[in-house]
């Protein structure tokens, strides 16, 4: 693609339906980015248009580096500043390495392999930009989060595990009240993509064509199925799972935004994952929030005590992280389980991070697709191994000392794993009383989630121990792990379950 500077006139394509106020914006907005960086002809073509009917999205663009550098003009800076990871200019397939990353770069190119590509104003254009689109610059950031990161394989391992796929049935049939009972259908595929797959990512497959009525004329789209969707493990057409968007929201793409703790809100929430909730009630999250404005979200590497002075998820999980003499405290990675030894999210108990990305392929000593048995044994041969796990702990606990003595870190680290012990066994002796209830047929392991008994067995591990780990573990507050869906919940839900076992009416 010719790079040209994008040029400072009317719309030409679209001159024969444009009203003067849109002419005027589109205009206006030329003369603003005239003279930053070259645009290819292709980007250009996009943005004569879509300036004035996707507005919002070219505005948010503009604002980008994307807009303001050219991938030459990015490797030129030193190692630790980058923010890409090609290593010379002509190993961009398919990308001039000297025009600005416009809409061209992102959606035309390699158009063969996605499945959503459509004939638009003389162009060959996807609709969806997968992980393979921003590997170009980004390679080594694709390969983390591809082979590293549970993440990218959410959609998968949702909907190749028998488990969960009952789990989730459960909680979103359509029940309705049929004669003295209740009856279930299943539920609606919206359902589902506004729900669980919101966050895990659809599976986005292509139906055909549709035609739809645009502002300026109809037009041919591919008709999406599971579109639109940001989830982390989303798969799409072109084979690749993964959507870079879900923390980098498009069309800034922004380091800023994926740093900040609201980023990870969106599914990271109380009950069944609390983190937000923890953190922004912890030290570090009042902290961050305190001095919000004094903190450069944007600085790469990330310098401690300069840049930001209270840590907050990306600085924990994913950030280059240097100290004032520039010496490495953690390395950039989008492995997030790089630094994480533990898997706090109960399935049923806290267990050591899986091996593998792909969690389908786990089975238990008891068949079940799950990291440990009912009672407690792990399945050790898709976990990590003990000498893994203190690495992990160790990079984690180097970070820490960045801002805290070794005695502080020590004991931080110490009443975690007391605690993760604790609430492990608390969830064992509700999982013995299920275990009696399935036994003596007073529930059935047809589904193990649609019965009240078992409702009142998954709340334990699912919301009221994951609370109590998160709170340890993120330091977050004491009432947190005391009252709010803590200890205090653990204690009367194992009460209420030994109520319905031994079939006495309790109350809730």
């Amino acid at each position: 693609m010719k790079p040209r500077m994008f040029p400072c006139f009317a719309l030409a394509l679209c001159a024969a339906v444009l009203q003067l106020s849109a002419s005027d914006r589109a205009t206006g907005w030329a003369e603003e980015i005239k003279g930053r960086v070259p645009l290819s002809d292709a980007s250009e073509a996009c943005l004569s248009c879509h300036s004035v009917y996707t507005l919002g999205i070219v505005r948010d663009w503009q604002r980008s580096l994307h807009a303001r550098t050219t991938v030459r003009q990015a490797l030129g800076r030193s190692q630790q500043e980058r923010r890409v990871s090609v290593a010379r200019p002509e190993e961009i397939q398919g990308l001039s390495a000297d025009v600005a990353v416009g809409c061209a770069e992102c959606h035309l190119t390699d158009a063969d392999r996605h499945a959503d590509t459509f004939e638009h104003q003389g162009y060959r254009v996807h609709v969806v930009v997968s992980p393979a689109d921003c590997g170009r610059c980004h390679p080594v950031e694709q390969t983390e989060y591809r082979e590293r990161n549970k993440m990218s394989r959410a959609h998968e391992n949702l909907a190749g595990n028998s488990f969960y796929q009952s789990l989730m049935d459960s909680v979103l049939a359509q029940r309705k009240v049929a004669g003295s009972g209740l009856s279930a259908s299943p539920a609606t595929p919206e359902a589902r993509m506004e729900s669980c797959y919101g966050c895990h990512g659809t599976r986005v497959s292509v139906r055909g064509l549709k035609k739809i009525q645009t502002t300026l004329e109809p037009i041919l789209v591919p008709d999406l199925a599971g579109w639109p969707n940001t989830g982390v493990g989303r798969v799409n057409p072109d084979g690749t799972s993964g959507s870079c968007s879900s923390c980098h929201a498009r069309h800034s793409f922004s380091v800023s935004i994926a740093r900040r703790p609201a980023a990870c809100s969106k599914c990271h929430l109380e009950p069944d994952a609390p983190a937000w909730d923890v953190y922004t009630h912890s030290k570090h999250g009042i902290l961050a929030s305190a001095q919000e404005a004094a903190t450069d979200f944007d600085a790469i590497p990330w310098v401690l005590g300069r840049d930001f002075h209270a840590p907050t998820c990306a600085a924990c999980h994913a950030s280059l992280i240097v100290d004032a003499e520039g010496a490495r405290l953690a390395a950039r990675t989008h492995g997030f389980g790089d630094r994480l030894w533990v898997r706090l999210f109960g399935l049923i108990y806290s267990h050591p991070q899986p091996v593998q990305p792909d969690t389908t392929a786990i089975r238990n000593r008891a068949g079940q697709p799950l990291p440990v048995t009912p009672d407690g044994e792990v399945a050790e041969a898709f976990l990590i191994d003990a000498a893994e796990q203190e690495r992990r702990r160790r990079n984690m606990q180097t970070l820490c000392q960045g801002c805290h003595g070794t005695q502080w870190v020590t004991k931080h680290f110490e009443k975690l794993a007391v605690t993760v012990r604790e609430t492990d066994d608390r969830v064992r002796q509700a999982t013995a009383l299920m275990e009696r209830a399935w036994r003596e047929g007073r529930a059935s392991r047809e589904n193990l989630f649609d019965e009240p008994v078992e409702i009142l067995w998954a709340e334990q591990w699912l919301f009221y121990a994951n609370a109590v780990r998160y709170t340890s573990a993120m330091a977050g507050s004491p009432d947190f792990a005391a009252f709010h869906g803590g200890y205090w919940a653990l204690s009367r839900g194992l009460l209420q379950l030994q109520e319905a076992v031994e079939g006495r009416r309790g109350t809730r």
